[in-house]
């Protein structure tokens, strides 16, 4: 496997993002980044972005929970932010991503009492590791993401989003995330979201992801998301729904999502306004409090 590191000069001067970067090797050797704030004896959230962001879109959610108390996680995916990134396509797997986080989660951090944050791709994985490994969880919360099979046809809006992601001659990362914003970015931070890509080759992480998406029933990883839904819609775990009110790619999965989970019965879903996609860049604060109540109305066995 051909393995890209992104040099650490294009990560200098990122605003509101004062957090250290952290290290751990995971499986196939690959090294893995995070970022933590909160006491280390807090419980742990582990908050997972997705497609093409990287940690730097938890800031303000992050600092909201380690001024709670809480113990707050963000790794960079394989492929993104200071994550070493395998250079071909065809390296990024749907099962290869939800290994590495695993290793990182649990072989790494040894971490136990979680509290999943996850969005887009962050629940497409986290959603597989509480369905794998419930005993390490405490509670979910699902953001702007979802768990498909194949079994039911994506939204129209996501196929032309996955054909310009994989076709597009240059990949301008910063404009994905400002499209899927409803708020307008700063300069500096779509330099942010840019930073972890110096060049094409760069990208391959971006590139793959939409691809990797269930979108057949005979998809490879079909099986294991069945299994999954099998798994989290008798799990008895508290399961929050906070999605935005303008997300057009997953927004239909919150309602299936509430009336679907065990975990997700009896508990006030909010909705978060005025956010799209990417609800922690145009309402981090607001998402970030809403973990935090969840976390303090749901103690922890």
């Amino acid at each position: 496997m051909d393995v890209l590191r992104t040099p650490d000069e294009r990560f200098t001067g990122l605003p509101d993002f004062p957090y250290e970067p952290r290290y751990a090797e995971v499986t196939d050797g690959l090294r893995m980044a995070y970022v933590e704030a909160g006491p280390a004896g807090g419980q742990p959230v582990l908050l997972l972005h997705g497609e093409p962001s990287w940690s730097f879109l938890y800031r303000r959610v992050m600092a909201v929970l380690a001024d709670a108390g809480f113990r707050a996680i963000a790794p960079d995916l394989v492929g993104f932010g200071r994550s070493d990134k395998p250079a071909a396509r065809e390296d990024h797997t749907y099962a290869r991503h939800v290994e590495w986080v695993r290793s990182l989660a649990f072989d790494a951090l040894g971490l136990r009492g979680v509290t999943l944050v996850g969005q887009d791709w962050g629940g497409l994985i986290g959603l597989r590791l509480v369905a794998e490994h419930p005993d390490r969880f405490a509670r979910v919360v699902a953001a702007n993401t979802g768990l498909p099979t194949g079994d039911v046809p994506m939204p129209e809006v996501w196929h032309r989003f996955r054909e310009a992601v994989q076709n597009a001659p240059v990949l301008d990362v910063a404009r994905f995330v400002q499209a899927g914003c409803a708020t307008r970015l700063p300069e500096e931070v779509r330099r942010a979201y840019d930073a972890p890509f110096p060049s094409e080759e760069y990208k391959a992480g971006p590139r793959a992801m939409p691809g990797l998406v269930p979108t057949s029933p005979d998809d490879p990883a079909a099986p294991a998301n069945r299994a999954a839904w099998d798994a989290l819609t008798t799990l008895g775990l508290p399961f929050l729904v906070a999605f935005s009110d303008g997300d057009p790619i997953t927004g239909g999965m919150a309602p299936i999502l509430k009336r679907s989970m065990a975990g997700a019965a009896g508990l006030d879903h909010p909705v978060v306004k005025g956010a799209g996609h990417f609800l922690q860049e145009d309402a981090g604060r607001e998402l970030g409090e809403a973990v935090a109540a969840f976390m303090r109305a749901t103690p922890a066995a």
